[in-house]
């Protein structure tokens, strides 16, 4: 199956080929090359990345355990249709942890799609955006993971995300002043996460999202990266809130996790999340905070009869804290709290805290470089754990 994928693929890319008018191979980390119509009615950018990632874990107890694979593994399509107003976003993973969570929602076929939008921008400062991808949550989860600061992402998103899914954005900016921003995101969205063939089984899920940039845009966009690699001269500074209802919800985390299956069919819940976030930057020095709330009606799943199913909505609050410094020669020491806080006469989870040391060389900005951190995970009343991570991370 995946030998024919990746059979489809590469016809494809001859055909754009043989029909275009360009196939030039552009800088290093802007694709691997890019495709432009002869009558400069469309163009593609193609693009290539991968994460090598090394891990080993020790725990309290003695157990130890050892773990090597390719993390991420993408190819990246991208560009405009017809006119520049009208723009494209595909991204295809191939790793099996890309694919990963096949069930019979999704046909049980592995999930290669990440996005597959399109983006129109209809009026002025007014953009359409329709399609499968991410959804306008916590920062962290948004940015790239192919921009981050350390290795992955926190344990935070790990529990709180809202992820990707298939619906319609609009999203609105505007100036208050010259350098005041404000940014508006309103989504309607399937509420069952990426893939999912089989539904809808509950309702539907709204996200609202606004951002506030006092002192202007970051450079290179640099609110939704990791890092201060732009060395700010001035400083930055974004602040977020997002707001999301879930209607009717099926699943044990709003669209993720997994199905609240009943005697009867499935359980369904009404299940809000709220997200506060910000980043800061100025001459190489990074800070990011996120904060997240998860709420639901009836938390815990239940029969015709009322009894319990085993499954739970994971309610409760989460922080995270992340910092960095840029040095010469383009090295980062970052660090990063994160503290999760499940509603436990519900979910029975203890409280978590992770402290995090991260270093990081950027050779090529993002598109390539080594990364590694080592992280303490301290669970009360459960097994602590001490975690190592070496990922090297390649950009076309």
């Amino acid at each position: 199956m995946k030998c024919k994928v990746l059979l489809i693929m590469l016809w494809l890319m001859a055909v754009s080929l043989s029909y275009a008018q360009e196939a030039n191979s552009s800088k290093f980390g802007k694709g691997l090359f890019n495709l432009k119509g002869e009558d400069n009615s469309w163009n593609m950018k193609v693009g290539l990345r991968m994460q090598l990632l090394g891990t080993s874990t020790w725990e309290e107890d003695g157990k130890s355990e050892a773990n090597f694979l390719t993390r991420r593994a993408r190819l990246k399509f991208d560009g405009f249709a017809f006119s520049p107003k009208l723009k494209y976003k595909v991204e295809l993973g191939l790793s099996n942890r890309d694919q990963s969570g096949a069930s019979e929602y999704t046909s049980n076929a592995p999930r290669y799609i990440l996005d597959a939008q399109l983006r129109w921008n209809f009026y002025e400062n007014f953009e359409l955006w329709f399609g499968q991808g991410k959804l306008p949550g916590n920062r962290e989860r948004v940015i790239s993971s192919a921009n981050l600061q350390q290795v992955d992402r926190s344990l935070l998103n790990r529990r709180f995300t809202i992820d990707r899914d298939f619906g319609v954005q609009l999203r609105h900016h505007f100036n208050l002043t010259d350098k005041f921003v404000v940014k508006e995101i309103f989504s309607i969205a399937q509420g069952e996460g990426r893939n999912v063939t089989t539904g809808n089984l509950g309702g539907h899920q709204y996200t609202g999202r606004v951002e506030l940039l006092p002192f202007g845009n970051f450079a290179g966009k640099g609110d939704y990266k990791g890092a201060d690699l732009q060395r700010e001269p001035k400083p930055k500074l974004a602040i977020g809130v997002s707001y999301d209802h879930n209607n009717n919800a099926v699943k044990t985390r709003s669209n993720q996790g997994s199905y609240m299956e009943t005697d009867n069919g499935f359980f369904e819940t009404n299940i809000n999340t709220l997200f506060i976030d910000a980043m800061f930057k100025y001459r190489g020095f990074s800070f990011m905070a996120e904060y997240s709330d998860r709420t639901a009606d009836d938390a815990i799943a239940k029969n015709s009869d009322g009894s319990l199913t085993g499954d739970i909505v994971q309610v409760g609050n989460g922080l995270n804290l992340q910092t960095g410094y840029l040095l010469k020669k383009d090295w980062e020491i970052s660090g990063r709290y994160t503290n999760i806080e499940l509603d436990k006469s519900i979910t029975g989870s203890n409280q978590e805290s992770q402290y995090t040391l991260g270093l990081s060389k950027y050779i090529a900005g993002h598109n390539l470089k080594v990364q590694t951190d080592i992280s303490h995970l301290e669970v009360n009343g459960g097994t602590n754990e001490l975690l190592y991570r070496l990922q090297v991370d390649i950009h076309f």
